[in-house]
């Protein structure tokens, strides 16, 4: 059985690809849908939703909490690889690094070699001899720089 937090992953995406890659929720109507407390919703949106996975969210306090999810267009690599570039900050977990590179390859940026190359330099067992607080500054800059490199191709 699926857990429920999986299900209503499915659900807003199932309505994402109806509406053309935005929609607008309010999540007390979504937790009422669902039988849950809106919390679980914030949750959902919270982690299954980010940057890092392709989604701009917008969110509203108030009146039931208007949410906006929008699919960050990909009509242009280049523009999807600008938009990763200016998302991931001054640090970067290994985890939230591969987010990123998993999302390359599912929209065609790069090939299962690249991501596999890119992962390999990014991880935490290559970057074992630098210093844990400098460590996630580090894969910031060097995948910055390697998305970089993609868009002079």
């Amino acid at each position: 059985m699926a857990r429920l937090s999986d299900m209503i992953e499915r659900f807003i995406k199932e309505l994402i690809e109806e509406t053309d890659g935005v929609i607008e929720i309010q999540r007390n109507e979504l937790a009422n849908y669902f039988n849950c407390v809106p919390s679980q919703i914030n949750y959902v949106i919270d982690t299954r939703f980010t940057t890092e996975r392709g989604y701009y969210v917008e969110s509203r306090r108030g009146g039931g909490g208007h949410i906006r999810i929008k699919r960050i267009s990909l009509s242009r690599p280049a523009g999807y690889l600008m938009h990763a570039i200016n998302s991931i900050g001054e640090k970067l977990t290994q985890q939230a690094a591969e987010a990123f590179i998993n999302n390359f390859i599912d929209y065609d940026i790069i090939n299962t070699r690249e991501a596999d190359i890119m992962k390999a330099a990014l991880s935490d067992k290559i970057l074992n001899n630098v210093s844990i607080e400098q460590r996630d500054s580090l894969r910031a800059k060097m995948l910055k720089n390697m998305l970089l490199s993609l868009l002079v191709k």
